[in-house]
């Protein structure tokens, strides 16, 4: 915290502004302090402000109140604070937030939050893994679902020729229109001059991307030391593993990142909206079909099919787009079931205790 004390730090540094601030007040917690989650644990979280960090857990009250997972605090939150020590903090609050990235969890019916508040999300596929367009438009259907921008993050370029980039550069570019994209290598360096120049002073980014596309490298070279610790990349596999198994903040001088694990999965929860956004083209035409409950497969009538079969729309970009939107209707769907559930429980335990009641045993 030396250097962060020389620099004379203002929560602005943290990404806190006016709209936090205005939250803190209607919830009436103006008399707390507030503090940025960096990390979270299994019962516990770090929190920082100007004045440090902070191991800090949750009020009672906080924890009766949640109605589901979302409404914990979550790497990237404001949160209001008790400071009880120079070391120790109770959350007392979370503030609203400004953008939430989120995705189905392996809980039927519940999302895992990725990160909170977020600027810009650095999309990281590394040439020689499993890089794929149709995974790139998965994790920016979940990141504009979230009110976030989506960047790509080509890594390792160093392991093809400049011939086999351009290639690649052009088919994203056909393909995810208007989307900027950052060429790196962690390596040899290549790239990170224009990585750090996106990185604005106050905003926050976060990296996604499967297990050994090199998030954490690129994270240790953004902040110029090995923050994150990693292993050697393996010889058979090009795949560099590293220990971190949780979300996690870091600052560098101009800006904030956050590191995430890597994900196997990107599964879509009630992500209409980011689907449609970054599928723009076909939810335009979607909208002219001859059905309003058109599935877009082999209804007569159907615009999208229509343009499919004229070959003016990507038949893979078409089948990603279907495939994506079906999971965020199966999600709808069981969350509507776990409703029905809940209310059918919710007056069966009513329907209980009136009965006691009645026999005077409660």
């Amino acid at each position: 915290m030396n250097e962060a004390s020389e620099k004379k730090l203002k929560l602005g540094d943290f990404g806190y502004d006016d709209f936090f601030e205005t939250g803190r007040q209607k919830l009436g917690f103006g008399g707390f302090g507030v503090g940025r989650v960096v990390a979270e644990y299994k019962e516990s979280y770090r929190v920082r402000n100007i004045d440090g960090e902070y191991s800090a857990k949750i009020t009672g009250k906080l924890l009766f109140n949640a109605a589901s997972r979302e409404d914990y605090p979550a790497v990237g939150d404001w949160v209001a604070i008790d400071e009880l020590n120079s070391e120790q903090a109770v959350i007392i609050g979370v503030l609203p937030r400004k953008t939430i990235i989120k995705r189905k969890s392996s809980a039927k019916f519940a999302t895992q939050i990725i990160a909170t508040n977020i600027d810009a999300a650095f999309v990281v596929q590394a040439v020689d893994l499993d890089y794929s367009l149709n995974r790139f438009e998965r994790y920016f259907a979940i990141v504009r679902d979230g009110g976030v921008k989506p960047v790509i993050v080509l890594n390792k370029t160093d392991l093809i020729s400049k011939e086999e980039l351009n290639i690649k550069l052009a088919a994203i570019n056909n393909r995810l229109k208007d989307i900027d994209i950052i060429a790196v290598s962690a390596t040899t360096d290549s790239g990170l001059d224009e990585l750090r120049k996106y990185i604005k002073a106050g905003e926050t980014y976060c990296f996604l991307g499967s297990s050994g596309v090199g998030k954490s490298s690129l994270i240790n070279k953004l902040v110029g030391k090995e923050v994150i610790k990693t292993n050697d990349i393996g010889a058979g596999t090009d795949r560099g593993k590293h220990t971190t198994t949780g979300r996690e903040m870091y600052f560098l001088e101009e800006g904030i990142v956050i590191d995430n694990p890597g994900m196997r999965e990107v599964g879509m929860a009630d992500a209409d909206a980011g689907i449609d956004d970054i599928f723009a083209q076909i939810a335009e035409l979607a909208r002219g079909c001859k059905y309003v409950n058109c599935a877009h497969a082999r209804e007569p009538g159907c615009k999208v099919v229509a343009v499919v079969k004229s070959g003016k729309l990507d038949e893979e970009k078409y089948n990603n787009y279907a495939n994506l939107k079906k999971e965020a209707e199966y999600y709808e769907l069981d969350k509507i079931g776990k409703r029905e559930k809940d209310r059918q429980f919710g007056k069966f335990i009513k329907k209980a205790k009136d009965q006691l009641k009645k026999n005077g045993h409660y």
